[in-house]
């Protein structure tokens, strides 16, 4: 449970600190805009992720390499067969997606700039 609780809070401190849609890196010259993405995955065999420390370990690993190119794994969806996933990202650009793709050996399939319709919007 303690393991649980400290994986937790991990994910919401990295989630945190990394939801800004405009972060400065230098004062006033260099911006980093994020944009958001759908990313289509194909997994032939089927996505494995287990519901315990492991799974939560392998997570944590992609967040963490998603960081170094500012790259933000927002939620995903995937199909009842395991074998697409289809995945929201905040990211600088659809090269930072392929990049951190590379690093955490995941697939990249499609890659489509979005952005967000709320039905609530209207109300």
């Amino acid at each position: 449970m303690k393991t649980l609780v400290k994986s937790i809070t991990l994910i919401m401190a990295l989630l945190v600190a990394t939801t800004s849609f405009s972060k400065e890196e230098t004062p006033k010259e260099n911006k980093i805009v994020m944009k958001r993405y759908l990313v289509e995955r194909d997994f032939p065999e089927g996505l494995n992720v287990p519901i315990n420390s492991e799974g939560s370990e392998l997570c944590l690993t992609v967040i963490s390499k998603n960081l170094e190119d500012n790259v933000t794994w927002v939620h995903s969806y995937v199909t009842k067969d395991k074998k697409k996933t289809y995945c929201i990202y905040d990211a600088p650009s659809e090269e930072a997606i392929h990049t951190s793709g590379k690093k955490n050996d995941i697939p990249v399939g499609k890659v489509i700039e979005v952005s967000v319709l709320d039905p609530y919007f209207y109300k």
